[in-house]
C-alpha cells in the first residue's frame, strides 16, 4: 500500500477513471448487441436507429481515449457494413 499523499490520490483517481471507463464500454458492448439483434431480426428500421446510436457513443468513447481511435473505427465500420447488408 502506498504511504506518500499524492501516491494514495493516484490509487484513488485510477480507481474512479477505470470505473467509468468500465460504464462505458459496458454501455457500448449492449449498443452493439441491439444493432446486432436488430440485424439478426432483419429489421433495417431499427438497425439503423441502433447503428446511430452505438456509433455516437463508440465515437465519444474513442475521443475521450477509452478507445483507440483505429479501434473504435473498426468497430463502426463492421457495425456499418453488417446494416448495409440488409436489404
Amino acid at each position: 500500500m502506498a504511504n506518500i499523499k499524492s501516491a494514495k490520490k493516484r490509487i484513488l483517481v485510477i480507481e474512479t477513471k477505470t470505473l467509468r471507463n468500465k460504464m462505458i464500454k459496458s454501455k457500448i458492448k449492449t449498443l452493439v448487441k441491439k444493432v446486432e439483434a436488430a440485424i439478426e431480426a432483419n429489421d433495417k428500421a431499427a438497425a439503423e436507429a441502433a447503428l446511430q446510436v452505438a456509433t455516437s457513443e463508440i465515437s465519444k468513447a474513442a475521443s475521450k481515449g477509452i478507445y483507440h481511435k483505429n479501434n473504435a473505427s473498426r468497430k463502426i465500420s463492421r457495425l456499418t457494413l453488417a446494416v448495409n447488408k440488409l436489404a
